[in-house]
């Protein structure tokens, strides 16, 4: 991280979880923390990652560069 105040040290990250709370966290009621937490791990391991895409792969997601 760099000095206080500048706003593009966490942009991606920032990005990320704005995204995951408006498609995924408040969409649905979670009974326990650890349902929660299993969503969570859903969301982004078997949807988000696999199928995003990606600037230094030519904009490829990760499965169709590993195909590659």
């Amino acid at each position: 991280m760099s000095r206080r105040g500048n706003c593009h040290d966490n942009a991606v990250a920032e990005s990320f979880f704005q995204l995951l709370k408006r498609e995924r966290i408040r969409l649905k009621i979670y009974s326990t923390r650890q349902d929660a937490r299993a969503d969570d791990f859903d969301y982004i391991e078997m949807f988000y990652n696999p199928k995003r895409r990606r600037g230094f792969s030519k904009q490829l997601s990760p499965v169709e560069f590993e195909k590659r």
